[in-house]
């Protein structure tokens, strides 16, 4: 009787030790399930902010944006930047300008989304007065994020972050 209390009692352990095993695999499939869709709504919904932790100017290193508070918002139909700029400028930008970054708003143009099995390809355009903006975004299923921006009168720069969702104002 002992032995076969013994025997049924470790046949459930071992049972119970795979079966545990098999849940934090499942959780784990889940929550990246659920990140996935929640990366997708945000997209869909044109209502996200994109922050950048680095940015890559042409022809020089990158740039540590960690302490440097930057965005580019979408909002519906617009987009709102606060990036800032390292590299050449053309035209149209004074030295000792207060407007070294890009910092602009304006109502989106171009926009066209693709999804892939990795990502999803957002592109669009700004026009404001004297200088067209064109940015590609892609986001990566977990959040990460690419932005590259070429403006008329700059040199291309790109940038690396995450999206989040837009806070609501109070």
């Amino acid at each position: 009787m002992k032995t076969l209390f013994l025997t049924v009692f470790l046949s459930l352990s071992i049972v119970s030790g795979f079966a545990q095993e098999k849940t934090k695999k499942q959780l784990k499939e889940e929550q990246k399930l659920a990140k996935q869709n929640e990366i997708a709504a945000l997209l869909e919904s044109k209502e996200f902010k994109f922050e950048a932790n680095m940015a890559y100017p042409q022809g020089t290193r990158s740039v540590d944006l960690t302490t440097n508070p930057n965005f580019l918002k979408f909002e519906k139909d617009s987009i709102k930047s606060e990036m800032p700029f390292f590299g050449t400028a053309y035209s149209g930008v004074g030295y000792n300008s207060t407007n070294g970054g890009l910092y602009f708003k304006g109502n989106i143009q171009n926009y066209s989304s693709v999804k892939d099995d990795k990502s999803y390809v957002i592109k669009c355009s700004i026009n404001e007065k004297t200088v067209s903006y064109n940015m590609i975004l892609t986001v990566f299923l977990e959040g990460n994020a690419s932005l590259t921006i070429t403006a008329s009168n700059r040199s291309t720069i790109s940038y690396r972050g995450k999206i989040y969702k837009l806070k609501k104002a109070k």
